[in-house]
């Protein structure tokens, strides 16, 4: 398709041509080029559109569009005016029947639509102003609705408007009436049809019009079958009994005929959208709440789980009066206030509240799958498709109707409440370094790269045979300079015990300087960012003092790795120096001892028989001479190393030893001490 471009013509160029830019453009848009077209604009030209014309002109303007989803609104629209019946508890069944040739019908056992001659139109019936008049109906106010989806009179009419064929019946005071209509005009007047003494309600069998739709567009079995089902989830003291033609749902799970009855609502409605998942807690946190008298309510469930929604981490599903809400608004809102405040307010009494204070109901409901239903008198929607609530008390009547029992929840298992607490904070952490990742990544793409300066860095420039040494302190890394290949390897002294990540937050986490020093100079970003071919080493080496407080710095420094960088661990990248803890020489022979059995073991063997032999312990790895840090440890021809790796296959035991040794709660270690106590032979203190 070739780009037009528009162009100013100077005076000159215009006479010339003696053509005029409006002229071009009049010829660009297509209109036709009128030599002396008439420029009269009189009342003449005005347009009134009566009845239903302007639904069908611009049915837009009424259910959004043409395509799929407006035709299904049509739907919506008839199933909102049989539910609202079932809300005021004048209904309590309604049958949806999708038929071959595009052709729905639904029916209720309510009060029936009005049939009696209408006091403003004496020649019309009530029904026949309802379906033939936009704006009119009988939820303006609340003297015959006290709740409804139906608040501009215009949802019935429109879809009689955009059928082909509808067909109204109406079973009133023990008799049949009936009427006929095409396109929005009635086929003649509403008829008596006879008695009906065991009959009462409405039923509305419609055809959507194919000169608005399309002929190729039709109703969608499956779409039509859950949309009944979850009308049901939310009245709960209806039944809703759904028929389909076989050969129309042939081929798929839809049933042919089902009944839809769930007196656990929401809490219902929840527990088959999450199926088999993994939750958070064992029990989801649901509940009702009624106002005085009947007239208005409010209904939730919500239950987190870590393992996602499809495409989605969580998903928020909200109604008002029964209608879908798809776009949220001020309902959904006091849910998240009341659920975010909740978390917030028990932090505070369980001793987290400073970790907490970064949550917010992103984190909160960003891997939950919550519903909210309002029922509530005279609601303000954007728009007439209804896709978002826009009453602003609905924010404080959730808010005040959910804070509450989710206080007490909370506080009746504590267990529970605590997991699901440090599961939204670990979200808000997560959230967080992704937004330090990216300013990072931001930063990175305008600056060159800054190692830190305690760095010994080798001369190498590519990563293949590189190894970079993590020593404990100065001392120890002044004699790793002096002992290494500068060729190859590098030297980072870290000073003294580094951060327990385990059980540290995110912003603790990035303010520390050995972490942040670390992070710099194996050039690697952690988290969603981390790519192991930006790592500047081959190898990476925890080299501690072979003591206790070196086997503590070890464990910080490998908690450090599987917690933040673990696929240096997974690629097989990350090892563990094992110097030696003594020297024992006689004569002029030596050897290293890498702990005490290893130097009984020396004893035994290399130097049996007679003879005093010397043995020396080295206090750290700063006490000893750089030839011999070197020989035992730093010199790839004869040291020794431990590879550290993870049982992929035993994951959560592996989890839950971390967590345990090296997480927050020091009640579990406290346990786990306890447990293995009687396993140490001996204290080396």
């Amino acid at each position: 398709m070739k780009a037009r471009t528009w162009v100013v013509s100077n005076v000159s160029s215009q006479k010339k041509s003696g053509k005029s830019n409006l002229e071009d453009a009049a010829a660009l848009f297509g209109e036709p080029k009128k030599k002396n077209a008439p420029t009269a604009y009189t009342a003449e030209d005005i347009e009134v559109l009566e009845g239903l014309e302007p639904v069908r002109k611009r049915p837009g303007m009424y259910i959004g569009g043409t395509g799929s989803a407006a035709l299904h609104h049509l739907f919506a629209e008839v199933l909102d005016n049989a539910m609202d019946e079932a809300v005021a508890k004048y209904a309590d069944r309604i049958e949806v029947t999708l038929e071959a040739g595009n052709l729905l019908t639904v029916s209720d056992n309510g009060r029936g639509i009005p049939v009696d001659p209408h006091p403003k139109f004496k020649d019309k019936s009530a029904l026949e102003v309802i379906m033939t008049t936009l704006h009119a109906g009988g939820k303006f106010s609340s003297k015959v609705y006290q709740t409804s989806g139906g608040l501009h009179g215009v949802g019935v009419s429109v879809v009689n408007a955009l059928s082909a064929r509808l067909d109204v019946e109406v079973a009133r005071n023990k008799k049949l009436y009936a009427q006929s209509f095409s396109r929005g005009l009635p086929l003649g007047p509403l008829e008596e049809k006879g008695a009906a003494p065991n009959r009462r309600g409405t039923l509305v069998r419609f055809s959507p019009d194919p000169e608005i739709f399309g002929d190729k567009l039709d109703f969608s079995p499956i779409r039509v079958f859950r949309m009944a089902r979850a009308k049901a989830y939310l009245q709960r003291g209806v039944r809703i009994r759904w028929r389909c033609d076989a050969a129309l749902v042939a081929g798929t799970d839809v049933p042919t005929e089902a009944e839809f009855h769930f007196p656990g609502g929401l809490g219902d409605f929840l527990k088959e959208r999450m199926g088999t998942k993994t939750t958070i807690t064992p029990e989801q946190f649901q509940g009702r709440v009624e106002k005085e008298g009947g007239h208005g309510s409010v209904e939730w469930a919500v239950s987190w789980t870590p393992q996602g929604f499809g495409e989605a981490d969580g998903f928020t599903r909200s109604y008002c009066n029964t209608v879908p809400t798809i776009e949220g608004g001020t309902h959904v809102a006091g849910l998240r206030a009341a659920l975010t405040k909740g978390l917030k307010a028990y932090a505070e009494t369980a001793g987290m509240g400073k970790k907490a204070t970064q949550i917010t109901a992103d984190d909160v409901l960003s891997t939950a799958g919550a519903m909210v239903s309002v029922f509530i008198t005279e609601p303000e929607f954007q728009g007439q498709t209804k896709e978002k609530l826009a009453s602003p008390a609905a924010t404080r009547a959730v808010e005040s109707a959910v804070r509450d029992p989710f206080d007490h929840w909370l506080a009746g298992a504590p267990k529970e409440a605590a997991k699901l607490l440090e599961w939204v904070i670990s979200r808000a952490e997560d959230r967080l370094r992704r937004r330090r990742e990216k300013e990072v990544s931001r930063k990175s793409a305008t600056r060159k790269l800054r190692l830190p300066g305690k760095l010994a860095d080798c001369s190498r420039s590519g990563a293949k045979d590189t190894e970079i040494f993590l020593v404990e302190g100065d001392s120890a890394g002044g004699s790793a300079k002096q002992a290494r290949n500068r060729k190859t390897q590098a030297i980072l002294p870290l000073k003294g015990k580094i951060l327990n990540v385990a059980s540290s937050t995110a912003e603790k986490i990035a303010a520390n300087q050995e972490i942040r020093d670390l992070t710099q100079a194996l050039g690697v970003q952690p988290g969603n960012s981390f790519d192991l071919d930006n790592l500047r080493y081959e190898r990476v080496i925890i080299m501690t003092d072979a003591d206790v407080d070196g086997d503590h710095i070890a464990a910080l420094l490998i908690t450090y790795f599987y917690k933040i960088m673990p696929q240096i661990i997974t690629a097989g990248r990350l090892y563990l120096a094992l110097p030696p803890l003594y020297r024992l020489s006689r004569g002029g022979k030596s050897a290293y001892a890498r702990d005490d059995a290893h130097r009984e073991e020396l004893l035994a063997t290399e130097f049996a028989g007679r003879g005093k032999v010397d043995v020396s312990r080295f206090k750290g790895l700063g006490e000893m001479m750089p030839a011999q840090l070197k020989e035992t440890t730093m010199d790839p021809a004869k040291r020794t190393m431990a590879r550290i790796s993870i049982d992929e296959n035993n994951m959560p035991t592996t989890e839950a030893l971390v967590e345990t040794l090296m997480g927050k709660k020091a009640e579990l270690r406290f346990a786990f001490i306890q447990e293995h106590a009687k396993f140490v032979n001996e204290l080396d203190v």
